[in-house]
């Protein structure tokens, strides 16, 4: 009998820690479909920073790089659709930019070592869609 209660002690133990280790893992968030420039594993709150940045920069709306869901009577857009060309030129401007912070500016770093990018879309585009635009 004696055996049995530490048996049922240990087993009540255990069960405790797993569920307490359950309780304090954070569910995984989904990840973002045909990220081919940003981290795969970004973070949805992360990645909607860096959109917003994006928008602000361009003074574009979500719609001016990703394109209308093809699911019948749907309004909503498909962001992981490579439809629209501005997609394609937002990947490249992107490696552009991120090869000249890296060439030119790799000194400018912050207290943790990761580097502060001097050169942003809103250095070139200044709320406008295309740089040259007036």
């Amino acid at each position: 009998m004696h055996h049995h209660k530490k048996f049922l002690v240990g087993l009540s133990l255990i069960c405790f820690m797993l569920l307490a280790v359950a309780a304090t893992t954070p569910p995984q968030e989904p990840h973002a479909k045909n990220l081919k420039v940003l981290p795969k594993n970004i973070s949805h709150d992360d990645l909607d920073k860096i959109m917003d940045g994006f928008k602000a920069s361009l003074g574009v709306k979500c719609n001016f790089c990703h394109a209308q869901s093809k699911e019948p009577g749907s309004d909503k857009l498909d962001f992981a659709l490579d439809e629209k060309p501005e997609k394609e030129i937002a990947r490249k401007m992107l490696r552009m930019t991120a090869k000249i912070n890296k060439k030119y500016f790799s000194f400018n770093k912050d207290a943790n070592g990761v580097m502060i990018p001097s050169v942003e879309c809103m250095t070139c585009h200044r709320g406008k869609p295309h740089p040259n635009d007036k």
